[in-house]
């Protein structure tokens, strides 16, 4: 990707009936003082919901938070359902995924996997590397 001086615009939500949101929030947070622009969904998105809100918003990451377990099953049904709609934009799940399971996301097409406790510098690092703009390219 290009980097056209635009702020990194991403699109947080939470996918399914996962219903924990504080973690979310404080990502929204450290994302937007590193002055990218979020657009926070909230809990109990679809897949449809998220689609429509990467298209209108034009953004460049989507960040999906779970804690349900539902990381094999809905990870790929993200990504996939954005592919689906034409929209090359890299999935970044953030939550509790064990480490077993880091492959088969990745064979899915997810971009990267946070888990808790990751650092501001870390989540901001993998945000923009997952959005090609951390300057390797």
């Amino acid at each position: 990707m290009v980097d056209t001086g635009l702020p990194i615009r991403v699109v947080l939500a939470k996918l399914g009936l996962d219903g924990h949101d504080r973690g979310l929030k404080v990502v929204a947070r450290m994302l937007r003082d590193a002055g990218m622009e979020v657009v926070y969904l909230g809990l109990r998105q679809t897949t449809d919901n998220i689609v429509a809100a990467v298209e209108q918003e034009d953004a460049d990451v989507v960040g999906i938070s779970m804690h349900n377990a539902g990381h094999l099953t809905l990870g790929p049904l993200i990504v996939k359902a954005l592919d689906e709609a034409g929209l090359a934009v890299p999935v970044v799940i953030g939550g509790i995924v064990p480490d077993a399971d880091l492959p088969e996301l990745e064979a899915a097409g997810v971009a990267a996997v946070l888990g808790p406790g990751a650092s501001v510098e870390e989540v901001v690092s993998t945000v923009r590397s997952a959005a090609g703009r951390d300057g390797s390219t």
